[in-house]
């Protein structure tokens, strides 16, 4: 009689949680995760057991999921070298028309309820008071991603890739904020995994504001960031024990930026109120989400986060302009040197803690300082070029074999 075995402990699960950022947020986790996939041997980033995003972090987590390596994300959505469907930044930013038109129409209505209320009611308030009302002309946002939505519904159609969670290998869970009953939802968990994944990932995208709410089944949904600034208690609940977190959306100390030299004294104040909300937003988030690890440490003490974000000095990604190629490279290569600075700095600390899930820390890689994003995806096609070469010559070799042999028969014949 054969005895079993009870003393083997079952394969750590992995995963892999991504925060916000908006559009630019989600090209730093393209390079973070670039320079991760590099310096972590053991762990391969299409295959972790669950995959959770909020905001950008839901765009680059599905994608992954569906089988896109690092080095084809930094390819398409930085690179511009579009494989199949080329990727154009302005989907995300393509004006409310709908929404701009029905707000308009309503300004008649509003403008004749004012003045109706005024002159029934002359002391209660004054015209101008009643006028307010107009308030509610304003639009639930200036833009509508819906161009995001189609783009990943015809990139997901490819072979090999889904737009339903059900199909995926691997747990997905995409995190967006109900607005009537501002709960935090997981599309991908029971319930909500019959939403194709494409509109999860605008529903999740759609900043208050900025863009209108994301109607699916009809409720509305915005971007899951209200809630939380990471969600890896998602990853946790599902039984991952080791979580890797990116989190893009850090607020720049701009006294330290000034300090380190990239950023003008005063140039914060002086950008306009679109950077002071930013600011304002990512103070927010960022205090939600420094309280949330923390939580994390008690909730779970069995299981280890480990997080990877911008310093707080460096305005870079601050001020980058997600229509501009050139700084979509300049901010995925800066994320991509960050993140290997960090993790050679943490080397002492994080090799123990990574070996433990049996993964290893590739310090030969780390220590290469003049490692960039180009030389490493060039190393990585290399092998291809040499294997497609070695193709085209033994075909040519046997084509020239073949020619002797005919020429051969030829000259018998003759």
């Amino acid at each position: 009689m054969t005895a079993t075995r009870t003393d083997i402990k079952p394969r750590p699960r992995i995963g892999l949680a991504l925060g916000g950022g908006g559009p630019l947020g989600g090209i730093y986790e393209i390079g973070a995760m670039r320079a991760l996939d590099e310096a972590l041997e053991g762990i391969d980033f299409n295959d972790l057991d669950v995959y959770v995003g909020v905001n950008a972090g839901s765009f680059v987590a599905a994608n992954l999921a569906n089988q896109m390596t690092t080095a084809q994300l930094c390819r398409i959505f930085v690179r511009n070298e579009a494989e199949v469907h080329p990727f154009h930044p302005e989907v995300f930013y393509r004006p409310a028309l709908k929404e701009l038109g029905s707000r308009l129409l309503a300004v008649p209505g509003l403008v004749t309820s004012a003045i109706s209320r005024f002159i029934n009611n002359p002391y209660d308030q004054s015209l101008l008071e009643a006028l307010t009302i107009l308030a509610q002309a304003a639009p639930a946002g200036l833009f509508d991603n819906d161009g995001l939505h189609e783009y990943l519904k015809r990139s997901f159609s490819m072979l090999g890739r889904t737009n339903d969670f059900r199909q995926l290998r691997r747990s997905l869970y995409i995190v967006a904020a109900d607005v009537e009953s501002t709960e935090a939802v997981c599309f991908g968990a029971p319930g909500f995994d019959h939403v194709p994944i494409s509109r999860a990932i605008q529903a999740s995208m759609a900043s208050p504001g900025l863009y209108v709410p994301v109607d699916i089944d009809g409720r509305f949904y915005v971007d899951g960031t209200l809630r939380k600034g990471l969600h890896a208690s998602v990853a946790f609940e599902d039984g991952a024990d080791l979580v890797l977190a990116v989190n893009p959306q850090v607020p720049i100390d701009a006294s330290e930026a000034v300090r380190s030299g990239s950023m003008a004294p005063g140039a914060l104040t002086r950008s306009g109120m679109p950077t002071l909300l930013s600011q304002t937003f990512r103070t927010m988030v960022y205090s939600r989400m420094k309280s949330g690890i923390a939580q994390y440490a008690r909730d779970y003490p069995e299981k280890d986060i480990l997080l990877f974000e911008p310093t707080r000095d460096d305005a870079k990604l601050f001020f980058s302009n997600v229509f501009s190629f050139q700084s979509r490279r300049m901010v995925c290569e800066h994320a991509y040197q960050m993140t290997r600075r960090d993790l050679l700095a943490r080397a002492d600390e994080l090799e123990p803690r990574l070996l433990k899930y049996g993964i290893k820390l590739r310090r030969d890689r780390l220590e290469d300082e003049q490692r960039t994003i180009s030389t490493s995806l060039y190393g990585e096609m290399l092998p291809l070029y040499v294997a497609k070469g070695r193709r085209k010559k033994a075909q040519k070799g046997r084509l020239s074999t073949g020619l002797n042999n005919v020429t051969g028969l030829i000259q018998k014949a003759l």
